[in-house]
């Protein structure tokens, strides 16, 4: 490795830097007093999680007793909206995701679901968003993107990134682009090994890049590295620690081929296996730091004091050794500080949008059906075929349409089938203990990306088989609806995804605040 003179600095200058670039999490509801102290060491960044939200109110006083601490202060949180939220995580999103979005394709609709998004979140203190999803989900097997994204259209996904960063930031929060340079042609997840992008470097540049280069563009105020290696682009090191990935491309400038930015560069969380797995959790991140990147994203599985004074140690302890240029960190803890002053001031003002996300999730329902489609007009039996969770969603979050049909037909049951009831069943006993506890109700079979699990297309195909125009919800990627049988895309999960689902389902509306 280069070598490079050591820091004649002051040690407290130097520990200061390190901890503002680290954006470490915590648990449970109130500020731990170790929190409060590193805040007033010099710590710049909190991330928040699902475990740390109760509601708007309780959050509202959590940031800020974190700002009586530090004023200039950058409170991220991931809130795509959709599958993904952590301001709604135990009742499901007020807001489509990404996927529906990109099915109606009207940008000033994305731009404006962001915008009220963007309102409802500096309301609580909360000034940055790991969001948006930038990545063109070109593998229908994605595990970890699918309605996280905008879909596979790199131009469309360029162009509702776009209107989502605008609506977003014109509420005063910083945007953070993701997944840098594109997780979207993979079918591996990044949380558990690391992902290989085998595209040239012409593919990704007129495909995966496209929608960053608009983000750059928009003025995304933050970038977010993948955890994914592209050979084409750097043969060793995934791109959160490539500097070819980092300094070599995104800031390199338009002139030189790079997309210019200048903004920061976030990474995604060091603790995923495929950096911390091979290189180690302080490793990787004095590489992330010395490849380019300004915040290392750290505690969606470490959030204690230790995680983060042991990282504090080792990027000091880097520069110290020759391995971390001092200007590099410095010139780091300066774009955290300056991100963090700018959003004290932006985004006053916002008038709410009340019933938006319920009007994105309506506007991207998609109902195929051979013939008329009769509504439900008798309580119904709905059998989820249910899968695992991916991390960045996590299971605590429910998703379905039970609860919505009950809401409007009441005596409306349910059941769940997973992958080990049905292998320990067998797709044929599972659906007929599923249709016995139906009786006569009409079923109503709801999926999410069947297409990705041969367990759930196999029990879904008894039971079409077993009964004929059973409708079927898709809530993830649409791949191939069954014929001769109704067939409703939501493209998402969230909640307002399930209550028009249930609206459409029934040609009934749903009598509720959101509209």
């Amino acid at each position: 490795m280069t070598s490079f003179t050591r820091s004649a600095r002051p040690a407290d200058t130097l520990t200061r830097d390190a901890l503002a670039v680290l954006q470490p999490g915590f648990t449970g509801t109130t500020a731990p007093d170790w929190l409060l102290r590193r805040l007033g060491e010099g710590l710049t960044s909190v991330g928040l999680f699902g475990r740390n939200v109760a509601d708007p109110a309780q959050l509202a006083a959590l940031t800020a007793r974190l700002r009586a601490e530090q004023d200039d202060l950058l409170v991220a949180i991931d809130e795509e909206g959709g599958d993904v939220t952590r301001l709604e995580v135990r009742g499901g999103s007020s807001f489509p995701g990404n996927h529906a979005l990109g099915a109606v394709d009207d940008t000033a609709l994305t731009r404006a679901v962001a915008r009220e998004l963007g309102r409802r979140l500096a309301d609580c203190g909360i000034n940055l968003n790991w969001a948006p999803c930038a990545d063109v989900n070109s593998d229908p097997a994605n595990p970890v993107i699918g309605v996280r994204s905008f879909g596979a259209d790199p131009h469309l996904v360029a162009r509702h990134t776009t209107a989502y960063v605008e609506g977003l930031q014109s509420a005063g929060v910083a945007a953070c682009t993701k997944h840098f340079p594109g997780h979207g042609d993979t079918a591996v997840d990044s949380h558990h090994d690391l992902p290989r992008i085998t595209v040239d470097l012409d593919t990704l540049h007129t495909r995966e890049l496209v929608p960053f280069r608009a983000a750059v563009a928009a003025g995304t105020r933050a970038v977010m590295s993948a955890h994914i290696l592209l050979p084409a682009l750097d043969p060793d090191r995934p791109a959160t620690l490539s500097p070819a990935a980092l300094h070599g491309l995104l800031r390199a400038p338009v002139a030189e081929g790079g997309l210019g930015f200048d903004g920061l560069i976030v990474t995604d969380g060091m603790e995923m296996q495929a950096v911390s797995a091979t290189y180690g959790l302080a490793r990787g991140s004095v590489l992330a730091l010395a490849a380019g990147a300004d915040a290392l994203c750290v505690g969606g599985g470490l959030a204690d004091e230790d995680t983060v004074l042991r990282l504090r140690d080792a990027l000091v302890r880097a520069v110290h050794d020759g391995e971390l240029p001092e200007s590099r960190l410095a010139d780091a803890a300066a774009r955290v500080r300056a991100l963090a002053h700018w959003t004290r001031s932006a985004g006053e003002g916002v008038a709410p949008a009340p019933g938006i996300g319920l009007t994105a999730a309506r506007r991207a329902l998609r109902l195929t059906a051979d013939g008329p489609y009769e509504p439900l007009t008798q309580p119904a039996y709905v059998a989820a075929f249910t899968p695992l969770a991916n991390i960045a969603v996590g299971d605590d979050t429910p998703w379905g349409v039970a609860a919505e049909l009950a809401r409007l037909l009441p005596g409306t049951g349910t059941t769940t089938c997973t992958a080990d009831s049905a292998a320990a069943a067998g797709p044929a006993a599972l659906i007929d203990g599923l249709l016995a506890a139906a009786g006569d109700r009409r079923v109503v079979a709801v999926v999410r990306d069947v297409h990705r699990h041969p367990w759930m297309a196999d029990a879904l195909h008894a039971l079409l088989a077993a009964r004929p125009g059973t409708a079927v919800v898709e809530m993830g990627v649409p791949q191939s609806p069954p014929r001769g049988t109704p067939h409703l895309a939501t493209h998402g999960a969230a909640r307002v995804c399930a209550r028009a689902a249930a609206e459409a389902l029934t040609g009934r509306r749903i009598p509720t605040a959101e509209g």
